[in-house]
C-alpha cells in the first residue's frame, strides 16, 4: 500500500476514530481533533508540487477484482494535485471556520465531523484514482456523505427536501455515468483513465463512442449543477455555511469539472463534445447569472452566482477542446489559452467563492438573518468582515487587481478566439459566445454589487434585525480572511501559479498537444495593453453600474418572470406522481397477504426457469455414472417423501413444525451417508434452530380458528407446488447430467492444502477461495437480523405508545418461555458445556477436519437456545450481559479488516497465508490467517441467531 493509498483513506479511519475521542471532546471542540488531518494532507500536497511540476507523476495500485480489470489505482499528476490541493486546502479553513460557527452546545458536532471527514476522503478518491469503477465508487459516495450533510439539520422541513433532490438528481447522473465507464469498456477492455487515452484513436471511431460520451456528461452536469439539472444546488444551501463554503464552492460541485477535465483527452476531438460542453456551459452561466439578481437570501444569490460561475469554467473546458483539431501551433495554442483560463478560474472560483460563504456566514451569525431587505449598513459595525467581502465580491465581479478579473479577462479572450474557428460553422455561430459571455458578466458585476452595497452600505436597519450586530470572533475572521488575502495575492502576482499549478493541470488535459513536442507557456499579466477584452470589461463596468442603479426599480430585474411555470415545479410534479404512481403500483400487488406474494415469487420462477429451459439447446441428459439406489436409500427417500406430504395435511401448528423439522433431519442423514460431514452437522443445527425459532413465532400467534384447521383443497396452490417441484426436479437432473465443463471439485480438492493450508476442502473454500461471498453473506445476514431486531422493537414502541394512550387495554403478560422440568434443567446444565466446548473444537479444528467458524458459531448458538429454554429469555441476559447486535457487528467487522489486512502485503483483498510454528505446549503448529476470518464468521453467527432469538422470544 502507498502513500497516496493511505492519504485516501485515513479520512475513513479518521471519521470511524471520532466516537472514540469522546472523552476529549467534553472541554474540547470536536473540530480542534479534526483539524490536523486536512493541514497534514495539505502540508503533503503541497510537497509534491515540485515533483508534478516536472511533468512527472505518481502511480500506485492494489489488486481488487482483476478478472474484470478492477484496481484501486492511485494516480498524481498535475490535475489531481490541484484539485487535491483545493480538496485539503479548503477543508482545513472550512474545519476552523465551523468551529467558531457551530455551536458545542446546542449541534451534534460528531456526526457533522465524520459525514465532513467522509466527504473529503470520498473527493480524494475521485480526484486520484484511475480505475473508473474505483472513480464511480468514491462518486456516489460523495453524494450519500453530501447528502447527510445538507440533512443535518434534519428538523428543518427544507434541509431534507433539499437533500432528497441532491441525492436523486446526482445519484442520477451517476448512474448514467457508470453506464458510459461500461461502454468505454466494452470498447477497450480497460478501466484504466490513463490506457483510455492511449487508446483514444481506437475508440473514437466506434458506435458505442457518443452515447459512452453522452452518458459521461450527464454524470459531470447532474455533479456540477448544469442547466437543467443545476435546480438541487440552491435547495442545498440549507446545509449549514461551512458546508456550503466547502461542497458547494470549492469541492463537491468541482467534481464534474474535474471529470469533464479528466475525459477532455479522450472525448475532445468530437465536435458533439465541443457543442454540449461549450454550448450547456455558456447557458448555465448566463441562466445562473440572471436568476442569482432576483435572489433576496444571500446563500441564495451565492447559489445562482456558483452554477453561473461552474457553467463559466465549463464552458472554458468546452472551448478549449478545440485545440484538438489543430497541431501544435500558434493556433491550437489560442485554444489552449481557454483551457489555461478554466484552470486558472477553477482555482479562483474556489478562493473568493469559499471566502463569500463565510461571509455570509458571519452576517447570518451575528445578525441572524441574511434576508438581504433587512441588512444594511454592517460597514460600521463590522469593518474586518466588510473588507473580505469587498475583495471577493470584486474579484467576482472580474474588478482589478483581484484575481477574479486576470481569469476573467482571460475568458473575454476565449470566447472570442471562437471567432477564428474555422471548423463546425462556427462563422455563422461564432458570435453567440462573446455576446453571452459580456451579457452575463453584466448580470455578474450586478448581483455582486448587490451582495456588496445592499449588506454593508446602505441605511442602517438594525432594528429589523434578530440579533445587535457586530465584528465576528477572530476564529471567524481568519479563514476568510486567508482566501480574501489570496485573491489580492495572487492577482498582483498571479504567475506564482503558472508553473506550480496551472501548467502541470494543462498538461494532464492536453497530454497528446505535449507529446508532440510543444511546452505550455502560461504567463499571466495583470496588464496587458488595451485590448478588446479591455473593452469589454469596460462596458461591464458601464452597463453594469447602470442596472445597479435599475435593479431595485425594474421587475424584470428583481422579480421572477415565470412563477408557475418552473423547473422546480417540474421536478416536484414529477416526484409526486412518481411516488403516488409507485403507491398505487404497490398497494395493487402489496396486499398484505403472504401466501399472495409467494404465488408471485413461484410463478415468476416456474415461468423464467422454464422458459429458459425450452428454450435452451444445450440441456441434455446424461445419466451416465450415476450409483444405484440401495435399499436403506429408498426407504430414506420413501420417509421423506411421507414427511413432506404429511405437513399440510398436519392440523395444527405445532404438528407443522414437528414434521418440518422431520424433512429437515432426513436429509441430515442423507449428507451422513453420502459421507458430508460439514453439511450434515450444518444441517442439524441449522434445523434444531429453526424449530426454535418457529416454535418463539407462533407463540406469539393466536390460536387457529376452527375453519382453517381443516384441509381445504385449492387446485391452484396443488399446481404451483407442482409445478415448483417439477421445475427444481428438471434442473438438478439437467445440472447433474449435462455438464459443459469438466468439475471444478478437482481442483479444490488438489489445491486446498497447498494454497489454502487446509484439508477440510468445504471450510477452505469458504473462507479462502469464496471467502469474498461468505464476507457478503454474513454482511446480508447481519442486516436481516438488524431489520428483524428494529421491526420487533418498533411494534412494541407502538404498542407502548397505544397503551400509555389508553387506545388498548393492557394486555395479560406472557410468561416466561422455558421449561420447568427439573430433570431437563439438570440435564441442560451438562449437555450446555459439552456443547459448547464441542463448538469451540469445531471451531478451532476446522481448517483441517468437520467442522469452521459456520458450523462451530452454529453450534454455540445451539446451546446458547439450549439455555434459554431452560432458564428463560431474562436469566441469559443475567449470565450472558452481551449486547448480541454488537458481536455481529464485531464479526463482520473482524472479517472485513481480515481482508483489508492483505493490502498491507500487496495482496488482492481477503489473500491469506498460511505457516507452520513451534509454539510451547502447541509444539508444531499450523497457523492461517483464514483462522481469523473464521472468528469473524464465527462470532457473526452467533450475534445473528441470538439477535433474532432474543428479539422474537423477548419477555413482555
Amino acid at each position: 500500500m502507498s502513500v497516496l493509498h493511505v492519504v485516501v483513506l485515513i479520512p475513513f479511519l479518521w471519521a470511524a476514530a471520532v466516537p472514540l475521542m469522546r472523552k476529549w471532546t467534553r472541554r474540547l471542540h470536536v473540530g480542534w481533533l479534526i483539524i490536523p488531518l486536512p493541514a497534514v494532507l495539505f502540508a503533503y500536497f503541497i510537497g509534491q508540487i515540485s515533483e508534478i511540476g516536472n511533468q512527472s507523476y505518481t502511480l500506485a495500485a492494489l489488486p481488487w477484482i482483476t478478472s474484470l480489470h478492477i484496481y484501486f489505482t492511485v494516480y498524481l499528476d498535475g490535475l489531481s494535485l490541484l484539485f487535491a490541493l483545493l480538496i485539503s486546502g479548503i477543508g482545513s479553513l472550512v474545519v476552523l471556520y465551523s468551529i467558531f460557527y457551530m455551536d458545542k452546545q446546542k449541534e451534534a458536532l460528531g456526526p457533522f465531523y465524520i459525514y465532513l471527514l467522509l466527504f473529503m476522503g470520498a473527493m480524494l478518491g475521485v480526484v486520484l484514482s484511475d480505475n473508473l469503477i474505483a472513480l464511480y465508487g468514491f462518486w456516489e459516495l460523495t453524494s450519500i456523505s453530501s447528502f447527510l450533510l445538507i440533512a443535518f439539520w434534519h428538523r428543518r422541513e427544507r434541509s431534507l427536501y433539499g437533500a432528497l433532490k441532491s441525492m436523486l438528481i446526482t445519484v442520477f447522473g451517476g448512474l448514467a455515468m457508470l453506464a458510459g465507464f461500461v461502454l468505454l469498456y466494452m470498447m477497450t477492455g480497460t478501466f484504466s483513465i490513463r490506457e483510455l487515452v492511449a487508446n483514444v484513436d481506437v475508440i473514437s471511431g466506434q458506435e458505442l463512442f457518443i452515447p459512452a460520451m453522452l452518458l459521461v456528461l450527464l454524470g459531470a452536469f447532474t455533479k456540477s449543477a448544469q442547466f437543467p439539472f443545476h435546480i438541487w444546488l440552491p435547495d442545498a444551501m440549507e446545509a449549514p455555511t461551512p458546508v456550503s463554503a466547502y461542497l458547494h464552492s470549492a469541492t463537491m460541485v468541482k467534481a464534474g469539472i474535474y471529470l469533464a477535465a479528466r475525459l477532455s483527452p479522450v472525448f475532445a476531438g468530437e465536435p458533439v463534445w465541443f457543442w454540449l460542453v461549450s454550448g450547456t456551459g455558456i447557458a448555465t452561466l448566463i441562466y445562473g447569472a440572471y436568476r442569482a439578481l432576483k435572489q433576496t437570501d444571500l446563500k441564495a444569490m451565492l447559489a445562482f452566482s456558483t452554477i453561473s460561475q461552474l457553467g463559466l469554467i465549463m464552458s472554458l473546458l468546452g472551448l478549449g477542446s478545440a485545440a484538438a483539431f489543430y497541431s501544435l501551433t500558434g493556433e491550437s495554442l489560442l485554444y489552449v489559452k481557454a483551457t489555461t483560463a478554466a484552470v486558472f478560474h477553477l482555482i479562483n472560483h474556489a478562493i473568493f467563492k469559499g471566502a463569500l460563504f463565510m461571509v455570509v456566514g458571519i452576517v447570518d451569525h451575528e445578525t441572524g438573518t441574511r434576508d438581504i431587505r433587512k441588512l444594511g449598513g454592517l460597514m460600521s459595525v463590522m469593518p474586518v468582515t466588510f473588507t473580505i467581502a469587498l475583495i471577493g465580491a470584486f474579484s467576482m465581479a472580474g474588478l482589478p487587481p483581484f484575481n477574479g478579473f486576470l481569469s476573467k479577462e482571460m475568458f473575454f479572450t476565449a470566447v472570442l478566439s471562437v471567432l477564428k474557428l474555422d471548423v463546425w460553422n462556427m462563422q455563422q455561430l461564432g458570435a453567440i459566445f462573446p455576446a453571452i459571455a459580456w451579457i452575463a458578466s453584466i448580470f455578474t458585476f450586478v448581483y455582486s454589487m448587490l451582495l456588496l452595497f445592499r449588506t454593508f452600505a446602505g441605511n442602517k436597519k438594525f432594528e429589523k434585525l434578530p440579533r445587535q450586530p457586530h465584528e465576528a470572533p477572530l476564529g471567524m475572521l481568519v479563514p476568510a480572511v486567508i482566501l480574501a488575502s489570496l485573491a489580492v495575492v495572487f492577482g498582483l502576482f498571479p504567475n506564482l501559479l503558472s508553473y506550480t499549478l496551472i501548467a502541470p493541470a494543462m498538461a494532464a488535459i492536453h497530454p497528446a498537444l505535449l507529446a508532440e513536442g510543444g511546452q505550455f507557456e502560461v504567463s499571466i499579466h495583470l496588464w496587458h495593453g488595451w485590448t478588446p477584452e479591455i473593452a469589454m470589461t469596460v462596458g461591464v463596468i458601464a452597463a453594469g453600474t447602470l442596472l445597479y442603479r435599475l435593479h431595485s426599480r425594474s421587475k424584470v430585474l428583481h422579480q421572477p418572470l415565470f412563477e408557475k411555470i418552473s423547473l422546480n415545479g417540474v421536478y416536484d410534479r414529477g416526484l409526486r406522481g412518481a411516488v403516488s404512481g409507485a403507491k398505487r403500483l404497490t398497494d395493487w400487488y402489496m396486499t398484505g397477504s403472504i401466501r399472495q406474494y409467494l404465488i408471485y415469487i413461484f410463478v415468476f420462477l416456474i415461468g423464467s426457469l422454464g422458459i429458459t429451459m425450452v428454450r435452451s439447446t444445450n440441456l441434455r441428459w446424461d445419466f451416465t455414472g450415476f450409483a444405484p439406489i440401495s435399499l436403506y436409500e429408498a426407504v430414506i427417500i420413501f420417509a421423506l417423501i411421507v414427511a413432506v406430504i404429511a405437513v399440510p395435511f398436519a392440523r395444527s401448528r405445532m404438528m407443522a413444525i414437528i414434521l418440518t423439522g422431520t424433512v429437515g433431519y432426513i436429509v441430515t442423514l442423507f449428507f451422513v451417508i453420502f459421507r458430508a460431514p460439514d453439511l450434515a452437522l450444518t444441517q442439524m443445527i441449522v434445523e434444531t434452530v429453526s424449530v426454535t425459532l418457529f416454535l418463539l413465532c407462533f407463540y406469539h400467534l393466536p390460536k387457529l380458528k376452527k375453519e382453517l384447521e381443516s384441509l381445504r383443497f385449492r387446485l391452484p396452490n396443488f399446481l404451483i407446488a407442482l409445478g415448483v417441484g417439477v421445475t427444481m426436479t428438471l434442473i438438478a437432473l439437467f445440472a447433474a447430467g449435462g455438464r459443459s465443463f469438466e468439475s471444478i471439485s478437482d481442483f479444490f480438492l488438489k489445491e486446498s492444502y497447498n494454497l489454502g493450508g487446509g484439508k477440510n476442502v468445504v471450510n477452505v473454500i469458504l473462507v479462502d477461495f469464496r471467502g469474498f461471498d461468505t464476507l457478503l453473506e454474513i454482511t446480508v445476514l447481519g442486516i436481516a437480523s438488524y431489520g428483524i431486531y428494529a421491526l420487533i422493537r418498533m411494534k412494541r414502541d407502538d404498542e407502548a405508545i397505544s397503551a400509555s394512550a389508553g387506545q388498548r387495554e393492557e394486555r395479560s403478560p406472557i410468561k416466561l418461555i422455558r421449561s420447568n422440568d427439573v430433570i431437563f434443567n439438570t440435564i441442560a446444565k451438562l449437555v450446555i458445556f459439552i456443547i459448547l466446548t464441542f463448538s469451540l473444537f469445531l471451531f478451532f479444528s476446522g481448517h483441517n477436519e468437520p467442522g469452521g467458524g459456520f458450523i462451530g458459531g452454529l453450534m454455540t448458538a445451539g446451546a446458547l437456545v439450549l439455555f434459554t429454554m431452560a432458564f428463560g429469555m431474562s436469566t441469559i441476559k443475567e449470565v450472558i450481559p452481551i449486547d448480541f447486535r454488537l458481536v455481529s457487528a464485531i464479526g463482520i467487522l473482524v472479517a472485513l479488516l481480515t481482508g483489508i489486512g492483505s493490502f498491507l502485503f500487496g495482496a488482492p483483498f481477503l489473500s491469506h497465508t498460511f505457516g507452520y510454528f513451534d509454539l510451547p505446549l502447541l509444539g508444531h503448529t499450523e497457523l492461517a490467517t483464514a483462522m481469523l476470518f473464521d472468528l469473524g464468521v464465527y462470532l457473526t453467527v452467533v450475534g445473528i441467531t441470538m439477535t433474532i432469538i432474543l428479539a422474537i422470544g423477548r419477555d413482555r
